[in-house]
């Protein structure tokens, strides 16, 4: 059910929290005529993220802050890990979400002064959302929700022959988003997803957007292309961690539950 490149294999931990996103996977935009209210309808799309990765990375006070920037061309051969999955559970208009996105790379950069450096980013987050659906019409659903979104990264900038400083952050963030699908045509639709939040309370902010159109290649399986951006500024006792990913990715989703519904 995931798409994952790996290099050395994923931590058990992460091998559970993805069963535990399986079983909150989701069934997109149901109308109330297409199936009974009382039945629950799932999905779940493992995609691929063709991320690349854009930030600064200091892992406590008075250690170097190393800028890195790399597209996904680059990241490949820095690529140590990486799964995506995706689901969403819904019953007559109540909506539940989970998300869970985990990347390992190591990159080269640069200091301020021109020194070369190394930086080693490890981030997992898994986001939990819960809310309403609201259809404006027979053709376009919005769902408007609130949740959480957790971290746990864990980062390492390095002079060579110099100097070596680590770092292990987890925190929690509040969010609240929205997901709006529009239909287009029998078998086609498009989708748009942003969310924004952390206040301070966890990070200083982060946000996200993504914006797909959906294939039915059939009743209970779609295909999906679109563009995603996440983004997280968090700062410490003197720790950064300031990075951004953005990418084209490709999923395929598959639908469950009694009754069918369009992705």
């Amino acid at each position: 059910m995931l798409q994952l490149f790996s290099r050395h294999a994923a931590p058990r931990t992460h091998a559970l929290a993805l069963c535990t996103l399986a079983g909150l996977s989701a069934a997109a935009t149901v109308h109330a005529q297409d199936v009974g209210a009382d039945a629950w309808r799932f999905q779940v799309t493992p995609y691929v993220w063709m991320t690349g990765l854009d930030g600064q990375v200091r892992p406590f006070q008075g250690a170097p802050s190393v800028h890195v920037d790399r597209r996904f061309s680059d990241l490949l051969s820095d690529l140590d890990a990486a799964a995506f999955v995706t689901g969403t559970a819904r019953r007559d208009r109540f909506v539940l979400q989970a998300d869970f996105s985990h990347a390992a790379v190591s990159s080269k950069g640069t200091l301020p002064i021109g020194l070369p450096a190394q930086a080693k980013v490890r981030q997992t987050s898994l986001t939990l959302t819960g809310g309403y659906n609201w259809a404006p019409s027979e053709t376009a659903s919005v769902d408007l929700m609130g949740g959480l979104r957790s971290w746990d990264i864990k980062a390492t900038a390095e002079v060579p022959g110099l100097a070596r400083a680590d770092s292990n952050s987890s925190f929690v963030d509040p969010i609240l988003a929205a997901r709006w699908r529009q239909s287009l045509a029998p078998r086609w639709s498009s989708l748009v997803y942003a969310d924004t939040g952390g206040f301070g309370v966890g990070s200083r902010s982060t946000w996200q957007l993504l914006g797909a159109v959906n294939y039915a290649a059939r009743e209970d399986l779609h295909v999906s292309l679109g563009y995603r951006h996440l983004s997280v500024d968090y700062r410490d006792d003197g720790r950064r961690l300031d990075f951004s990913q953005s990418g084209p990715m490709l999923g395929v989703t598959w639908l469950f539950g009694k009754g069918r519904a369009a992705l």
